[in-house]
């Protein structure tokens, strides 16, 4: 996974974290749903460039 993607998933994971977190705090549901849709979408995109680093490894 280079560096560029690991930052933007990571960056990502935060924000859905913080959204959803800000959610809670005002009772605010889609505040709260679209913060961990953003945090799934992170975690897919770590899942992807993980199996890519491994094809490469593999293929290397």
């Amino acid at each position: 996974m280079g560096l560029d993607d690991k930052a933007k998933a990571a960056a990502k994971d935060l924000e859905g974290k913080a959204q959803e977190a800000s959610g809670k705090m005002t009772g605010n549901k889609e505040a709260q749903l679209k913060g961990k849709a953003k945090q799934v979408e992170a975690d897919a995109r770590k899942t992807g460039e993980n199996v890519k680093d491994g094809i490469k490894d593999a293929v290397d």
